[in-house]
């Protein structure tokens, strides 16, 4: 019983989270997540662009705080704005922006579209970058494409830090599938080996030579076997 009671509970949380996904429209949205608090649930939405999510007084805000009202059926909630500083630089907002293009340019430029996000991620400040695109882009049998540059980590600890995010392009030719990873100008990366001024300076300082001195032979008494 407790079992289903929570699958249910999940299921109308990932509900929540997708209404406001498809409402405040694709591209616009990286992340929503449902907090639960003692006075409510506080509602936080992670976007690039708060000012139309907000809309004019806050009309947007408070028309979604009544359908989850009455959709839903929350007690109290409070949605809170989580603006995100560079979009380039945020996974799932790249992969929707790449789906957009797809499905305005065609799918016959999908080279270009990937190549000229790849460059723009890069310029962002990011260690590396990497898209798969996978689907019928330039001919009837379907197919993946990947266009990487920079440094990604993909397994082990460190590959923990790399942000990922999956979208879906809908066009003439069919459904195409997005991958996005992008590693973060700040990840921590132990093997990093920074090449800069200071460090091309301490390769041509000489070091001072290590002496090694040789061992001492020990004299052998007369006499002895």
């Amino acid at each position: 019983m407790e079992e289903k009671r929570f699958v249910n509970f999940k299921k109308e949380e990932l509900g929540v989270k997708e209404y406001v996904k498809h409402e405040l429209g694709k591209g616009r949205i990286s992340s929503v997540s449902v907090e639960y608090t003692p006075i409510g649930e506080k509602i936080v939405i992670a976007t690039s662009r708060p000012g139309m999510v907000i809309g004019r007084k806050g009309e947007k805000i408070e028309e979604l705080t009544r359908v989850l009202k009455k959709r839903f059926k929350l007690d109290n909630p409070h949605i809170e704005i989580q603006e995100i500083l560079d979009p380039r630089l945020d996974a799932q907002l790249v992969a929707d922006e790449i789906a957009l293009s797809l499905e305005r340019q065609g799918s016959l430029k999908f080279k270009v579209v990937a190549y000229k996000m790849l460059q723009e991620i890069m310029r962002a400040g990011a260690l590396g970058a990497e898209i798969v695109l996978a689907g019928r882009l330039p001919s009837e049998r379907a197919k993946s494409w990947r266009f990487a540059q920079g440094y990604l980590k993909k397994t082990g600890h460190p590959a923990k830090v790399v942000d990922r995010a999956m979208a879906q392009a809908v066009n003439i030719a069919g459904v195409s599938g997005i991958k996005v990873s992008i590693l973060p100008p700040n990840a921590p990366i132990h093997d990093r080996i920074v090449i800069d001024q200071a460090f091309l300076a301490k390769l041509k300082t000489p070091e001072a030579p290590v002496e090694i001195s040789k061992p001492t032979k020990k004299k052998r008494k007369r006499g002895a076997v």
